[in-house]
């Protein structure tokens, strides 16, 4: 079973949530060191169905790079997101059958239930 957890080891917020749960069988992934590949992308997507729901728009780049928001697409968000680190909603947790990705609070709750329930 896939279980994987893509994370900034510099986000407070990730490191916070990822110390609540048991992760000894997960595969933690710090995606400034090692970039998430478009396979990973494509397994994300196949559960949100949507890349703009993966997107950061906290992200630090979208003014650096002076991106309008409003003009994207899906393909631009895929794009972007395989492009810089910053871009992805963190952390995301996946598995074979569900998704958790950010750190709203309903987000943490469910995935507080998954890991219950685990």
């Amino acid at each position: 079973m896939m279980k994987k957890v893509f994370y900034l080891k510099t986000c407070g917020t990730c490191t916070k949530i990822l110390n609540q749960f048991n992760l000894t069988d997960w595969e933690l992934r710090e995606i400034k060191s090692k970039a998430i590949t478009e396979e990973e992308l494509d397994a994300m997507y196949a559960k949100t169905n949507s890349y703009e729901a993966l997107f950061s728009r906290r992200s630090t780049q979208i003014k650096a790079q002076n991106i309008d928001m409003k003009s994207l697409k899906e393909d631009d968000f895929r794009r972007l997101l395989l492009e810089h680190y910053s871009f992805l909603k963190r952390p995301v947790f996946l598995t074979d059958k569900e998704i958790f990705v950010g750190n709203e609070k309903k987000n943490i709750e469910n995935l507080q239930h998954f890991f219950g329930n685990e």
